[in-house]
């Protein structure tokens, strides 16, 4: 059985909480000093120290001139988990080339931990310079290809999914009732895709569509996005679409027989 609420965590598992938080807090601030973490963090001056002596040491964080940074360490991590993905290379050309036809940015999201993930991305020529980056999580029901994923998700998995979400909006469109969200769901399952209007970002739009394996589990998601005045009318409900669902066709075909 897992860890409940209230249980008192093993002193390892305290450690290595400290020694995570110490990390994220490196990586959000790019260039903290030790000072501003102890004033930031609710651990002792020391503690933090000895976290960041350790990190320094394995080559996880570098001190600089203005502070510590995040090491390249982490990098070969990264890029290992990335490549780990069933038929990343062939998503990274496809993400390419729906950019480049499309002028909007193009992106694809892997579900971990019932959040969405950027996994691959592209801007086009006429692309909005919005999103987080690689590596970078938004919820599931706030992007369009988070939302065709949640669609292709078993019944028991989406709704065990579902109800661990918190439905925080990251604006005024964004869903926060889990019964419309399921109710959308079902439009997306007949439909074969997923639209974004101003849900995750306000003046933005997406379409999105699931990707599958040859068992028909879903790997992830791809979407397409852009300002709302230009992604509007038969472009966004149609062509977008059309041209979505042509690319996840062929890409689950290359994946099966890759």
């Amino acid at each position: 059985m897992g860890m409940q609420a209230g249980d008192e965590l093993p002193d390892s598992v305290k450690t290595a909480q400290t020694l995570f938080d110490v990390v994220q807090f490196v990586k959000e601030e790019e260039g903290t000093t030790l000072p501003e973490m102890a004033a930031e963090l609710d651990y002792a001056k020391s503690t933090i120290h000895r976290h960041l002596r350790t990190l320094e040491h394995l080559g996880y964080v570098v001190e600089r001139d203005d502070g510590y940074r995040v090491g390249l360490r982490f990098l070969d991590i990264g890029v290992t988990a990335r490549n780990s993905y069933c038929g990343y290379k062939l998503v990274r050309d496809k993400v390419e080339e729906i950019a480049s036809e499309t002028g909007e940015r193009a992106q694809f999201f892997v579900e971990e931990h019932g959040e969405a993930v950027y996994l691959a991305r592209s801007v086009g020529t006429h692309a909005v310079h919005t999103d987080p980056g690689i590596g970078s999580r938004i919820p599931l029901y706030a992007a369009s290809a988070g939302k065709a994923i949640l669609a292709e998700l078993p019944e028991s998995e989406l709704f065990e999914m579902v109800e661990l979400m918190d439905f925080e909006p990251m604006t005024e469109h964004t869903i926060t009732d889990p019964d419309e969200l399921l109710r959308e769901l079902d439009e997306i399952r007949d439909r074969g895709y997923a639209f974004n209007r101003n849900e995750s970002l306000q003046g933005t739009h997406a379409v999105g569509v699931a990707i599958c394996d040859s068992n028909d589990d879903v790997i992830g998601g791809l979407s397409v996005t852009g300002p709302s005045h230009r992604l509007k009318g038969e472009r966004f409900e149609t062509e977008l679409p059309d041209l979505l669902l042509g690319a996840a066709n062929e890409l689950e075909l290359n994946i099966a027989h890759s």
